[in-house]
């Protein structure tokens, strides 16, 4: 396998995955921010779930109308544009004054934004990495992801202590900034991948084709489900804990590290292939624990340990591009990015739904119980006549 030193020899690789890490820390803060600022206005959990996630829900319009840009723009200028979108709404999201419905309103646009830029990067990375270097090129990523989100957690939480969210908003806004200039100076102008220009009808047809391969239609519901249901039990650590929340992130990014650390370099691909389903079930067990309301260290181990198990969304991503044409890589990968992320905030309203009817921690319980169940359902799905075992999203072999 790839080694990850070698993958910053690969020319690009390195401003890539520099411009990501900014964007991702940006993210945290300014996710963190602007949650405690809708809590603090309005004492929902709802709002304050919908605030943080919600952006991922205006990802559904975007892979329906976006997504061929994924393959079908520069990718240079396209991500060094995303960037700069977010910076500028970020920007005006730290504008004093401005009502929750005003916050909430600008995370649309800015969705509809992040559904292109997951296509258009991974889809890039495949163009810069070999195939066999794919899996420790995104494992690597989703490791510098956790490094940053639990830097951009802890410090985002340090920072509320003494700073408005105001203030951590504009940090943010500075952040995306950093990520555009390094994607514009460090990337070379590459033509798209595939001809033609974006419409919603090459969106269509090409998302018509991903999914009418039942091998391909099940990694996705593998991808998007249970992890989904999972994050709608984060989105609720900021009225579960609300002086803590920056710690239950920063935990759950630590446990992400690890999980993509040992998915990505220490397991050999034969132990690999077998662990998905393991994986997914370990993403979603502790949080059952949390029916008993538990004080915030044990939830913050519960956290940490569940957080490894999003290291299977590697193992199945690299099947997903064993099963795609090149050709339809970067729109195979926004549909995933696309999807997961639209699932993610659809999870964060219903969990934030039920904590307003029940409580925070009963309704992360509900949550995980779901991605269980989910989880188990596909896992049975992938052995029915129809599925080669080794094409199965959810093989436990």
């Amino acid at each position: 396998m790839t080694g990850y030193r070698s993958l910053f020899r690969t020319p690009e690789f390195t401003p890539l995955f520099l411009g990501t890490a900014a964007q991702t820390a940006a993210q945290t803060v300014g996710g963190l921010a602007l949650a405690t600022l809708v809590y603090r206005a309005t004492g929902s959990p709802l709002l304050s779930a919908v605030s943080m996630f919600g952006q991922s829900l205006a990802q559904a319009l975007g892979a329906t109308v976006l997504l061929s840009g994924a393959d079908r723009l520069p990718p240079r200028t396209a991500l060094s544009a995303i960037a700069l979108a977010f910076a500028a709404g970020t920007a005006v999201q730290a504008l004093p004054g401005l009502p929750a419905g005003a916050l909430l309103a600008l995370l649309v646009p800015l969705g509809l934004a992040a559904s292109l830029g997951g296509g258009v990067r991974w889809g890039l990375l495949t163009e810069i990495l070999t195939k066999d270097g794919y899996l420790p090129g995104r494992s690597l990523f989703n490791m510098v992801s956790g490094l940053a989100q639990i830097a951009g957690f802890a410090t985002g939480g340090a920072l509320l202590a003494v700073l408005s969210p105001h203030a951590c908003l504009l940090l943010a806004a500075a952040l995306y900034l950093t990520a555009a200039l390094a994607l514009r100076l460090g990337l070379t102008a590459r033509p798209p991948r595939a001809a033609g220009r974006l419409s919603a009808t090459a969106t269509w047809r090409v998302n018509a084709a991903l999914w009418s391969s039942r091998p391909r239609r099940l990694t996705y519901l593998g991808l998007w489900l249970p992890n989904g249901m999972v994050v709608g039990c984060e989105s609720l650590y900021v009225s579960y804990a609300p002086h803590a929340a920056g710690t239950l992130f920063a935990c759950g990014a630590l446990g992400m590290f690890a999980g993509d650390l040992t998915v990505g370099r220490l397991l050999p691909a034969t132990v690999r292939a077998r662990l998905a389903t393991p994986l997914l079930l370990l993403l979603a067990t502790p949080y059952l624990v949390f029916v008993a309301h538990p004080p915030v260290p044990v939830a913050a181990a519960c956290v940490t340990v569940a957080s490894a198990g999003f290291g299977a969304s590697l193992i199945q991503q690299e099947r997903l591009m064993r099963l795609t044409p090149d050709t339809m890589s970067g729109q195979a990968l926004g549909l995933h990015s696309a999807g997961m992320l639209t699932l993610q905030g659809l999870s964060a309203t219903a969990a934030g739904v039920l904590a307003q009817l029940t409580t925070p921690a009963l309704a992360m319980t509900t949550m995980a119980t779901g991605s269980l169940g989910v989880t188990l359902v596909l896992a049975l799905a992938s052995r029915r006549p129809g599925v080669r075992r080794e094409e199965s999203p959810l093989s436990v072999q």
